[in-house]
C-alpha cells in the first residue's frame, strides 16, 4: 500500500481503483437519488377529491410532495373525530405552508356511504383550511393503498378495526413513519415540518429554555386530558391551536358534574336519547360528535379533577370571574358568542354570562382564522403553565 493509499484510507475514505471505469455518464443521476418507494411501488388508482375532481394518487398527490395521509370514514364514532381533530391542530401550526409544501389527505375506507357530498360536509364540520383534500375511491383500491402504506390490519373485517396510525412521507427522498394521531400537535408540526423536509426551512426561534416551565409530574388526569381531550378542547388559553369544541375552563363548576360525568362516558348515548344539552352542544359546534373514548369510572373522575384543578391555575392567573369565565366561550361559534347553555336546560348550574373579553383573538391572527362567516377563536384567558 502506498502512501497516497494509506492516506486515504485513514481519512476514512476508501478509493477503488475500478471506481472510475463503473462510474456512470455524468448525464445519469446518481441512483441513491431516486426515491426506492416511487411509481412502481405505489399504485397510481383513481381517486375523487370531496371537491369532486378526480386525481390519480401517484401523479397527482404524492409525488415529490411531504404528505400525512389518514384513513377515516365520516361515520366513525369515537377515533376519526379525534384523529381528524388533531390534525385540524397540525395543520393549524403549520399554518401556510399546507397547500404549498405540505399536503394533507384523508381517504374514506367506506365509500359505499361516503359520496363526495357527505365528505365535503365532514370537512365543513372539521373546518379544515387549504391543502386538505378527503377522498374516496373504489374499495379495492382504498385496500390496496392501505396496504401498501402499511396501514391494513391482518385479518380486519371491520371499519371499527382500522389502524388509527396516520402516514407521513416524503416521496422524493423515500422516509416515510407511521404516527398516531394521540401525538402531540406540535411533535407532529415539527417532524412534518422540519424532519421531513431535511431541515431545509429555517426554524424561527422566538423563545429561550431561560423561560422554559418548570417540568412536573404528570397525573393520570393530565395524561388521559392530553392523549384523549386535548385534540379538540383546551382549558384557558391553552397553547393557542384552533379547537373544534368548547373550551373547558370552569365547566366543573359550570355543570351538573353527574351530568358531565356521563357526558364524558358514553356522549354517544346521550345523544342517540336526545338529551337536550347534549343534543344542543352538537348542533352548536357544526355537528361534530363528541367521541366515546371508552374512559372507565376511575378515568372519568381523574380527567374530571384536572379540568377541575387546571381551571382553578388559570382562572386564578388571569383574573377571577363571576359566574361564567371567559375562557369558557364556545370556540368554532360566531365571534363573542358564548357556548349554548340557557337557564332551563338540563345539565347546567345557573350562572351569568359575562362580558365580551377585550383579549379576543383580532381577525388577523394567525389564531383565527375565517371560513365564510363562521370564525375559530383561540380562549380569552392567558397563563403560562408553571
Amino acid at each position: 500500500m502506498n502512501s497516497r493509499s494509506v492516506a486515504l484510507v485513514l481519512s476514512g475514505v476508501i478509493v477503488l481503483p475500478f471506481l472510475s471505469a463503473l462510474a456512470p455518464e455524468a448525464s445519469t443521476p446518481p441512483p441513491h437519488v431516486a426515491s426506492p418507494w416511487g411509481a412502481d411501488y405505489f399504485p397510481n388508482v383513481a381517486l375523487t377529491t370531496h371537491e369532486g375532481k378526480v386525481v390519480r394518487f401517484f401523479d397527482d398527490l404524492i409525488h415529490d410532495k411531504v404528505v400525512v395521509i389518514s384513513f377515516i370514514y365520516t361515520n366513525c364514532p369515537d377515533a376519526c373525530p379525534l384523529e381528524t381533530a388533531r390534525l385540524v391542530e397540525v395543520q393549524d401550526a403549520l399554518g401556510e405552508r399546507v397547500g404549498q409544501d405540505v399536503f394533507f389527505y384523508s381517504i374514506s375506507i367506506d365509500p359505499a356511504r361516503d359520496s363526495v357530498e357527505a365528505l365535503a360536509q365532514y370537512a365543513e364540520r372539521f373546518q379544515v383550511g387549504p391543502g386538505w383534500l378527503f377522498l374516496r375511491g373504489e374499495e379495492a383500491d382504498v385496500r390496496l393503498l392501505r396496504e401498501k402504506l402499511g396501514v391494513l390490519g391482518a385479518g380486519e373485517t371491520r371499519l371499527q378495526d382500522h389502524s388509527l396510525s396516520v402516514v407521513i412521507g416524503n416521496q422524493a427522498t423515500g422516509r416515510w413513519m407511521r404516527r398516531s394521531p394521540f401525538e402531540n400537535a406540535f411533535v407532529l408540526a415539527d417532524e412534518i415540518g422540519a424532519w421531513l423536509h431535511n431541515w431545509k426551512t429555517p426554524t424561527v426561534v422566538d423563545q429561550d429554555y431561560a423561560d422554559a416551565p418548570a417540568l412536573g409530574s404528570v397525573s393520570r388526569g393530565e395524561s388521559l386530558f392530553r392523549t384523549r381531550c386535548s385534540a379538540c378542547h383546551a382549558i384557558g388559553a391553552g397553547d393557542g391551536l384552533v379547537r373544534s369544541g368548547p373550551n373547558l375552563a370552569g365547566i366543573v363548576e359550570w355543570r351538573d358534574r353527574a351530568w358531565l360525568e356521563r357526558w364524558i362516558r358514553e356522549p354517544d348515548r346521550m345523544l342517540a336519547e336526545r338529551d337536550s344539552l347534549a343534543t344542543t352542544l352538537f348542533e352548536a359546534y357544526r355537528r361534530v360528535p363528541m367521541p366515546n373514548m371508552r374512559l372507565n369510572a376511575l378515568e372519568t373522575t381523574a380527567v374530571i379533577g384536572f379540568i377541575e384543578e387546571e381551571s382553578a391555575r388559570v382562572l386564578a392567573v388571569s383574573g377571577k370571574v363571576q359566574g361564567l369565565p371567559n375562557a369558557a366561550k364556545g370556540c368554532c361559534l360566531e365571534k363573542d358568542k358564548p357556548a349554548p347553555a340557557s337557564g332551563d336546560q338540563s345539565g347546567r348550574a345557573q350562572s351569568p354570562r359575562p362580558e365580551p373579553s377585550p383579549r379576543a383573538a383580532s381577525p388577523s391572527s394567525p389564531r383565527a382564522r375565517q371560513h365564510g362567516s363562521t370564525r375559530c377563536w383561540a380562549s380569552s384567558a392567558s397563563a403560562a403553565r408553571p
